[in-house]
């Protein structure tokens, strides 16, 4: 049985392909637990990175949303007492803007900008008579530890590049059953329609029923070899308990908040599980979705978060406060 307080990461998933990605880039797995805490209903992968030993669980099938991640993340601390910090790792939709060329597969990732909190809950807030609705939602950080190894990976990536295209290589040149869906799509398929056009209420594809015209297309440059492709970016993150499908409302909060992406979970976990949110971009935030690059996205943001790890000496992490010390103060303690 593996001793349980050997595992000071945690990491959530909220879909199983983003569990796979997860499971893909571990160096080695280890054998399940055989027992954790009362009423956790989670299953658990263990495993190494980079050197550290990682606890992966991922949301119920059918569960999304802040809720739901939040009682993971409470099982999980409960059952893995000596977790450190955590790691929200999985796909979003992107906000690219004038500002930041997104693309689908680059990687997002949550960091503190103008003195506000690196994750926005957007669906949390006041509002005021003849005012506009007034967003009071952002969240914690992540520990010192992890944001310092942000410092030095984002410098090493921009002096030479993330190299996680050719870590996804390697990992599917060794597991080529993953290639047909965590594979990257063609970039052909990779279409940024303009705000005020909205998928029919119809079933059918974007193919069948968007790209009739090319006005409906944001004209974008194709990236060069001197670009990083997948590339990262560091911002604010916008989470809720929805999926955002509006453009017209994404590119408000872009405007507003300088929001680089959407997604379902973080606003669930940061006050009570610090951690850092990393999102491989799988659409535009718009009525335009669909799940083709939603395999790659997942390999993009496990392949960054691995790469993170891999700036963070084991021995800096045991000096981080212990999850389960602030939770025992939290409204998330067992009565």
């Amino acid at each position: 049985m593996p001793d349980r307080n050997r595992y000071t990461v945690g990491w959530i998933c909220a879909l199983s392909k983003e569990l796979v990605a997860a499971r893909a880039f571990l160096d080695s797995e280890h054998k399940s637990p055989s027992y954790v805490a009362k009423h956790d209903s989670n299953s658990y992968l263990l495993g190494s990175m980079a050197g550290h030993n990682v606890v992966i669980a991922v949301l119920p099938a059918g569960e999304y949303g802040t809720t739901s991640a939040a009682t993971v993340a409470r099982d999980m601390v409960h059952s893995f007492p000596n977790i450190r910090f955590g790691l929200m790792v999985g796909v979003g939709g992107g906000a690219p803007s004038s500002e930041h060329d997104i693309r689908l597969g680059d990687v997002v990732v949550s960091m503190v900008r103008e003195g506000k909190g690196a994750v926005f809950q957007y669906d949390y807030g006041k509002t005021m008579q003849d005012q506009a609705f007034q967003y009071t939602g952002y969240l914690n950080q992540p520990p010192t530890v992890v944001r310092t190894a942000i410092s030095a990976l984002e410098s090493e990536g921009l002096a030479g590049g993330y190299q996680l295209e050719e870590a996804i290589n390697d990992v599917l040149l060794k597991r080529q059953r993953l290639v047909p869906e965590f594979g990257r799509p063609d970039p052909s398929s990779d279409k940024l329609f303009r705000s005020d056009v909205v998928h029919p209420p119809v079933a059918g594809s974007c193919a069948q029923l968007c790209l009739d015209d090319p006005w409906k297309l944001v004209s974008r440059h194709e990236r060069t070899a001197a670009e990083s492709n997948p590339a990262v970016h560091y911002g604010i993150i916008a989470s809720a308990n929805q999926v955002m499908k509006d453009a017209m409302i994404r590119d408000k909060l872009v405007g507003q908040k300088n929001v680089l992406c959407f997604e379902m979970e973080a606003a669930g976990l940061m006050n009570h599980f610090p951690c850092l949110v990393i999102r491989g971009i799988s659409d535009y935030s718009d009525s335009h979705k669909n799940k083709e690059w939603q395999g790659y996205a997942a390999m993009t943001a496990a392949a960054y978060a691995k790469a993170l790890l891999r700036k963070i000496v084991p021995s800096q992490v045991d000096e981080v406060e212990r999850i389960g010390k602030r939770l025992a103060q939290s409204q998330f303690s067992p009565a």
